[in-house]
């Protein structure tokens, strides 16, 4: 049976302990979803917050404006949007999430993963985080995007280790901050947990996060994320007001 934990159980499961309000910075890569919003609401208590978010061809472009949009309810010190469009033309057929004539599906399949997304932006987003003198690099994965590699801890742990040996020198000379990468699946946390959050930080207006995978105005509500989406609304227990075009 399924059981909501405790806020203080979520806590336990987040990489800060005494640290001060705002003494730290964070890189968040922020897509506008549920994920990156409820974990930049809950990492707010306790960083300054540095947003990044990526064109790279999506079909999805609304979620840029929702990113914009909650960067400013964030109050994030800087929220950059990088461009790097040119990614769907190396992506070629590969997904449906940039490749036009391909359709999306309603249920995973590995046409919805993109090609090392997640490696893509965190590497740009670390890169930043060495420039910044920032320790913590987070995306929002969740344990239930198993599925998907570049979402889980190993991958995530592999990539830390590799982009701090590309800076060992700088570390080493002092010049540059070692690294985290850090996700809610590391803490094992679920989407709906993660919404459990974001919700109680954010209230009615987690509605307007963007979880769509279609180039609409409004969120179709029968694809893989839309789903997805709403089954965590279930499981948190939390009526859905979202406005999609299909119930």
């Amino acid at each position: 049976m399924w059981r909501r934990p405790s806020y203080n159980c979520i806590v336990k499961h987040f990489i800060w302990l005494t640290r001060s309000a705002f003494e730290l910075k964070a890189i968040i890569v922020f897509s506008g979803g549920i994920d990156s919003v409820c974990m930049a609401a809950y990492l707010k208590r306790r960083y300054d917050l540095y947003g990044i978010t990526f064109s790279y061809g999506q079909k999805a472009d609304q979620e840029l404006q929702t990113a914009r949009y909650f960067s400013r309810i964030l109050k994030f010190r800087e929220h950059k949007i990088i461009d790097i469009d040119f990614m769907k033309e190396l992506y070629q057929k590969t997904n449906a999430l940039t490749y036009s004539k391909m359709k999306i599906p309603s249920e995973f399949n590995y046409s919805i993963v993109v090609p090392i997304r997640n490696a893509v932006f965190l590497s740009i987003a670390s890169a930043w985080a060495f420039s910044k003198d920032a320790k913590l690099v987070a995306y929002g994965a969740h344990k239930d995007d198993q599925r998907y590699p570049d979402c889980r801890p190993r991958f995530s742990r592999l990539l830390t280790q590799a982009l701090n040996e590309g800076e060992i020198d700088g570390i080493r000379l002092g010049l540059r901050k070692k690294i985290t990468i850090w996700s809610p699946f590391m803490g094992n946390l679920s989407k709906s947990n993660l919404l459990n959050i974001g919700y109680k930080l954010l209230g009615d207006k987690i509605f307007k996060t963007w979880s769509c995978y279609s180039h609409s105005k409004i969120q179709c509500g029968k694809c893989e994320s839309c789903l997805n989406r709403k089954m965590a609304f279930s499981h948190a227990k939390i009526i859905d007001k979202t406005r999609y075009a299909s119930a």
